[in-house]
């Protein structure tokens, strides 16, 4: 997960730069909008935390898709999910196993093929599935984790806009 996270930290320190040069002409700048919130990453279940993201995986470094097995294009989407375990309100949260299923589906009511599959780095564990998108679509991904040695599923949805222009 770590090695996902400094991939998306990488966009970032190039979007910034972008934003730094196209910044630097003598055109009157227009006024940014305002900030908007940004959706939801994680829902809390009172012991359990379920963390997810999802996003185009050409934005992938191409050294971070071979290493997970993930096909670079701007016509694939990959989920995230992790599940961590909170023993008090400010205890460190603990990765743990857990059995996760995604239905992801368009607007149109189109099913996606999503398999998830579990990556452990060191202590880190979470689950990785991709699906194929279609121009610009909007996903709805209804995520189902159920813990290790638990019987009731951990529901959360996830809805995100995909641009593949």
């Amino acid at each position: 997960m770590r090695a996902i996270i400094r991939a998306g930290t990488g966009i970032a320190l190039l979007l910034g730069a972008l934003a730094t040069l196209t910044g630097c002409n003598d055109a009157p700048q227009a006024k940014a909008p305002p900030a908007q919130e940004l959706s939801e990453t994680f829902k809390d279940f009172g012991n359990y935390e379920v963390h997810f993201n999802a996003l185009r995986t050409d934005t992938l470094s191409p050294d971070i898709a071979r290493t997970y097995g993930i096909q670079r294009s701007k016509n694939r989407v990959m989920l995230n999910v992790t599940l961590l375990h909170k023993d008090a309100d400010k205890a460190p949260r603990k990765p743990m196993n857990a059995a996760v299923q995604v239905d992801a589906y368009n607007l149109n009511g189109q099913l996606k093929n999503m398999d998830m599959r579990r990556v452990a780095e060191g202590e880190a564990i979470y689950y990785i599935g991709e699906t194929s998108i279609s121009g610009s679509e909007i996903l709805v991904f209804d995520i189902k984790v159920t813990p290790e040695g638990e019987n009731g599923a951990l529901e959360v949805k996830l809805k995100r806009e995909f641009d593949a222009s």
